[in-house]
């Protein structure tokens, strides 16, 4: 049975191994640290964690301020409303600067199910990614996580970490697998297509791989978990090898990662392209496995993507 973990709980495992590690980071939070884990490090360090309350704005200014006075801040809640609510104040406080702030974005996606559209973050990927010098990553699973967080704690400047609510299989577990800033990871290696992940469905596409086979169609996995900045070289390399590609998240396809990687190949090596996401509606209320299922993403959706780019290569 495979292993599933939760990409917010390595979140917070992590920011009390770094407290514990260095006494200069500090975590902020907008109300919500019981959901993003947050409230593990305010546990261990009250002197060092700060509730915002429910005023994202304000939470990002003060990011701000203790990242002027020397501190490494990470400031979370759930990706809808640490995105989109102090947008400007990411851009001009933080972005703009290179301040070192991390922004720890939970609940991302529309697997946040039964909370509905208000709360379903599906926009967050663009506009984070449209901000010069954010650093933009999507972690395939609970490791990779970890990974994330310590690089982010390490390299100074502003980092967008996004992350889901659901306990995720363990991809990386038992391998040696260590997360580079700007590498994307090829899992898989095919020769008819590449079909580029990130996130929750990361898994579902090495699903769909296996499935693939039966039908002696061979599929290249790409985990794209760091977007911005993109692995360029990886994603041409594999369009050449392939000459085809399938884009495949939980979020928007208006702008999120498919959007990157398609920008990169019409410039550089232009192949068929099919985008697999959420196709220019808002989420609704619903338990999650029903909400995948009605926007086809889950492993028949990803074959049949496949199947539809093979037939134009």
């Amino acid at each position: 049975m495979t292993e599933l973990a939760g990409t917010r709980d390595y979140y917070g495992k992590t920011l009390v191994e770094l407290g514990k590690e260095n006494p200069d980071i500090v975590v902020l939070d907008a109300d919500l640290s019981s959901s993003t884990r947050t409230g593990w490090f305010a546990k261990e360090f009250p002197d060092r964690f700060f509730n915002a309350g429910i005023a994202e704005q304000n939470c990002i200014g003060m990011a701000a301020g203790l990242s002027l006075m020397g501190k490494i801040v990470f400031a979370s809640s759930f990706a809808m409303f640490i995105s989109g609510r102090p947008w400007e104040q990411i851009r001009n406080s933080i972005a703009y600067p290179r301040l070192n702030v991390k922004i720890g974005a939970t609940h991302a996606g529309i697997t946040v199910g039964e909370d509905g559209a208000t709360h379903q973050a599906l926009e967050d990927i663009s506009i984070m990614r449209a901000i010069p010098y954010m650093n933009v990553l999507v972690p395939a699973d609970a490791i990779e996580t970890a990974q994330m967080v310590r690089l982010a704690a390490k390299v100074n400047g502003p980092f967008y970490i996004r992350m889901s609510r659901s306990n995720t299989p363990l991809i990386f577990k038992g391998t040696d697998y260590q997360f580079e800033l700007g590498k994307n990871k090829v899992l898989t290696e095919g020769k008819d297509v590449t079909i580029f992940v990130c996130g929750i469905m990361v898994s579902k596409a090495l699903e769909a791989v296996e499935e693939l086979k039966k039908e002696k169609i061979f599929a290249s996995v790409v985990n794209v978990s760091c977007i911005s900045p993109i692995d360029m070289d990886t994603i041409v390399k594999m369009a050449k090898k392939t000459g085809a590609a399938v884009t495949v998240e939980e979020h928007s396809i208006l702008g999120g990662m498919g959007s990157a990687v398609a920008e990169i190949l019409v410039k550089h090596h232009p192949v068929p392209v099919e985008m697999l996401g959420i196709e220019g509606v808002f989420g609704e209320s619903g338990k999650p496995d029903d909400l995948l299922t009605k926007h086809n993403l889950n492993v028949n959706g990803i074959i049949n993507k496949v199947k539809k780019v093979l037939a134009r290569k």
